[in-house]
This record gives structure tokens, C-alpha cells and sequence, in this order.
């Protein structure tokens, strides 16, 4: 069975860019919502043993596995990807790869953000490596990239960004501008490079 993960960091070690209550409930509560769901999709199945990715790659044509299990991958890589050192401009790998891919890290930046703000309704938006290169795509509700047929096949997610209500909506109400932008001062770089 699938367990909620424990924060490298506080519930309050966001601040000011994510408040405390946000963090406590989107993580207490939410993520352990799909992950109690997700236990009793696949409770007694035969993928019930299998890792997450291998559950959003290859299971997930039945709704509630591919809405749960979503949920889970997204929410943890979301965490991980997360850092109260974070921000700042990217480095190593990830540097050479925005800027091959998208001129430099401005040009990233507005691309992202408008991926994240062009999403309608819940979803997430992406930066995933693709073969040799980068790209960025978004995604309804709790699918992600390692969904076939979602952004382009053999897609690794690298980074993510919760664009559903319940991620901002205590701090920021229907500011998504501003929760997107603060979103650039907590990336943790370094977790980002060792997905590459």
C-alpha cells in the first residue's frame, strides 16, 4: 500500500509564497485522500505491488486508479520539487537544457507560466525532458505527463505546478497569477536536476 511521504521541510517553511494552513491541508488531507483511494482502487488486484509510475504509465484506464494515482505521483514529485532555499536561476543540467530548448530562462518562465494560466478549471503544468531537449505541456485534473497520449510519449517529468484551487486559493483567492509567480521562488533546482 501507498503511504504520504513525509516534507523535507515545515508546514510553514514556505512562507510567504505558500502559507502554512495551505501546505497543512493540501498535504494532510488532500494527498492522503488520493492515496487512500488509490489503496482501495488497487487493493486486491494484480497491480496492487507495482510503483506509482508503472500504475499511471501502463493502468490507467480505470478512473479512479488514473484520477488517484495521479494525485499521488503529481503530489509527490510537487513536494520534492518544492525548497524554502528554493528559486533563483536554474544550474548545471537543467540550465543547458531550458536554454537549448527555450533561448533562457525568461523565455522558459513566461512559457510556463502561461501553460499554468491557460489551464482552465484543475490541472498542473509541466516541464518535462524529451529525448535531448525540454518542453512544457499541462494536464486536466491529476493526469501527468506519464499518461500515454497526454503530452509526447517518453516524457519525464521534471517539474510541476498544482494549478487546482485548493493549492492557493487560502492565500492567494482567484489570484492564480500571483501563486504562479511565487512558484518561481521555491523551486527546488537541484531536486530538478536529479531527475535528468
Amino acid at each position: 500500500a501507498f503511504s504520504l511521504p513525509k516534507l523535507l521541510y515545515s508546514y510553514n517553511d514556505l512562507e510567504p509564497y505558500i502559507d502554512a494552513k495551505t501546505m497543512e491541508i493540501h498535504h494532510s488531507k488532500h494527498h492522503n485522500a488520493y492515496i487512500t483511494n488509490l489503496n482501495n482502487a488497487i487493493s486486491g488486484t494484480s497491480i496492487e505491488n507495482l510503483s506509482i509510475e508503472d500504475i499511471c504509465k501502463n493502468h490507467s484506464e480505470n478512473m479512479p486508479i488514473r484520477n488517484n494515482g495521479g494525485g499521488h505521483y503529481n503530489h509527490s514529485l510537487f513536494w520534492n520539487i518544492l525548497s524554502p532555499e528554493g528559486g533563483g536561476n536554474p544550474n548545471d543540467k537543467i540550465a543547458e537544457l531550458i536554454n537549448s530548448s527555450f533561448g533562457c530562462y525568461d523565455n522558459f518562465k513566461e512559457k510556463f507560466t502561461n501553460a499554468a494560466m491557460t489551464r482552465f478549471g484543475s490541472g498542473w503544468a509541466w516541464l518535462c525532458k524529451v529525448d535531448n531537449h525540454v518542453e512544457i505541456c499541462s494536464t486536466p485534473n491529476q493526469d501527468n505527463p506519464l499518461m500515454p497520449g497526454i503530452c509526447k510519449d517518453d516524457s519525464i517529468p521534471l517539474l510541476g505546478l498544482d494549478v487546482w484551487e485548493h493549492a492557493y486559493y487560502l492565500n492567494y483567492q482567484n489570484r492564480r497569477p500571483d501563486y504562479v509567480s511565487a512558484f518561481f521562488n521555491l523551486i527546488n533546482w537541484k531536486e530538478v536536476n536529479n531527475k535528468i
